[in-house]
């Protein structure tokens, strides 16, 4: 990997914030997909990786996109941009994708002579992702959703298997990701604004994405005017927010 980090971890998640107003400073294009790389190491539900990185460093494209996010400055300054997508629409290509990598893992050797760990995850990945993630326009979910409350009376049971479950877990798992990014870019002394407000119909033509993909955030990268920061980092007292059980 190309980046050196030059901050300790701790020294990033400090230093980044979400900056609004970026120079008009280059930076490395190869840095910034360095950290979408380090992106795609992020903890991820099943290890489904439904996530997808548009690095847009076209200025014309930057334009377009500011457009379409409303001119905020986060976007119409940044010098970069990083567009993190949540794909649940792709879980069958992943599944399959970690089937191949457990059979190789287990040396490509026939089922039959597989350990009863190794059964368990190829069962996982075989039977009970499908289960998860079949829908009918619902109906399927709304009927895997009530036998799962009723069998919740007796035993524990995961109890989230809607399509509407099922998205939030994709956007989770991409959100994990924008944030393994955004500290990645925080170690090298690189600035971003994460932003949510965009016309996504406008942003998925412009990335050619289809209907069933989805815009998790937009990302702007560049380095911190000094009026990209608008005031003092604001927390609620950790006090409210920690319990101890």
């Amino acid at each position: 990997m190309a980046v050196t980090n030059e901050k300790s971890v701790s020294e990033a998640i400090k230093y980044r914030r979400s900056v609004r107003v970026f120079k008009k400073e280059p930076i490395d294009e190869q840095k910034v997909k360095d950290c979408i790389h380090l992106a795609t190491l992020a903890a991820t539900s099943s290890n489904m990786q439904l996530w997808e990185f548009y690095h847009i460093v076209s200025p014309d494209s930057i334009k377009e996109i500011a457009a379409a996010s409303f001119d905020q400055n986060g976007a119409k300054t940044a010098q970069q941009l990083v567009i993190v997508v949540a794909r649940k629409d792709l879980w069958r290509k992943r599944m399959h994708a970690n089937i191949s990598f457990l059979k190789s893992q287990f040396g490509n050797k026939p089922e039959a002579e597989y350990s009863k760990r190794e059964k368990f995850a190829m069962n996982y990945y075989k039977k009970i992702i499908p289960t998860i993630y079949i829908d009918f326009f619902g109906i399927f979910g709304m009927i895997k959703f009530i036998a799962f409350q009723i069998i919740g009376l007796f035993q524990p049971i995961y109890r989230q298997a809607r399509q509407s479950d099922m998205r939030i877990v994709a956007h989770k798992s991409a959100g994990l990701a924008a944030q393994n990014f955004m500290i990645s870019m925080a170690a090298i002394n690189y600035d971003t604004c994460p932003m949510e407000g965009f016309d996504s119909v406008r942003i998925k033509k412009i990335l050619h994405l289809p209907s069933s993909g989805e815009i998790n955030m937009i990302i702007g990268c560049g380095l911190r005017d000094e009026q990209g920061i608008y005031g003092e980092r604001f927390r609620i007292p950790f006090e409210e927010v920690y319990h101890k059980i």
